[in-house]
């Protein structure tokens, strides 16, 4: 289930976060500690949208117009549900507020928190995961997270990962992903002239003979 949700700025200016209940909240000190230290590290070159693992729970997140949006879920939670609630969650964020206000150095810290009541609701529709309506979302080829990329929090904090390197990572894969289907798109049609190539000459020949001969 998603367990969270933030709004912040790259600048690390948090513009709204989830009212979440008690029980929930003592349970997420240690992650949200983590989550505090992990938006210290991004910048215009982090990757645009990641996984980032921490024992049983999985940060999400989406930068869209120089705003983070990050949802804690159970690791358990569909990857692909958790970006589909972002995208939902970031749209409306964006379409609700000109960026102009949210973006402007006179914003202020929770300047935002009445969108919580937008949170709260998208968060219930999506919380399960096994509902009809999120069962389409999950089966819509759209939203494609294979290429997304997965990271574990402890090598991002401890271990001299950055989200700039994951940005690097992913774009360097989204290229190579554009070449290979260059190259198999042009092995197919190799493929496909050498096979069917003759057949098609000989019949040319035919069909001009024929022409030729009786027109």
């Amino acid at each position: 289930m998603i367990r969270s949700t933030q709004i912040v700025r790259l600048d690390g200016l948090i513009l709204c976060g989830s009212v979440d209940d008690e029980q929930a909240e003592s349970a997420l000190v240690d992650i949200k500690a983590k989550v505090k230290k992990l938006i210290r590290m991004f910048s215009k070159n982090s990757a645009n949208e990641a996984s980032i693992e921490s024992d049983q729970f999985t940060i999400h997140y989406v930068v869209k117009d120089s705003v983070i949006f990050l949802c804690i879920c159970d690791q358990s939670y569909p990857r692909k549900l958790a970006f589909t609630y972002l995208s939902d969650i970031s749209s409306e964020f964006t379409s609700m507020y000109p960026s102009g206000q949210y973006l402007s150095p006179t914003a202020k810290s929770y300047g935002y928190i009445e969108f919580d009541t937008y949170i709260q609701k998208a968060k219930r529709s999506y919380q399960d995961s096994r509902a009809t309506q999120n069962l389409d979302k999950l089966n819509d080829d759209l939203k494609d997270v294979t290429k997304v990329m997965t990271k574990n929090i402890e090598e991002l904090l401890y271990r001299g990962d950055s989200l700039d390197k994951m940005g690097e990572m992913s774009g360097r894969l989204r290229e190579d992903s554009r070449k290979y289907k260059k190259a198999a798109v042009r092995i197919n049609w190799n493929l496909l002239i050498s096979k069917y190539g003759p057949i098609g000459g000989l019949l040319l020949i035919m069909t001009m003979f024929i022409w030729w001969r009786f027109f």
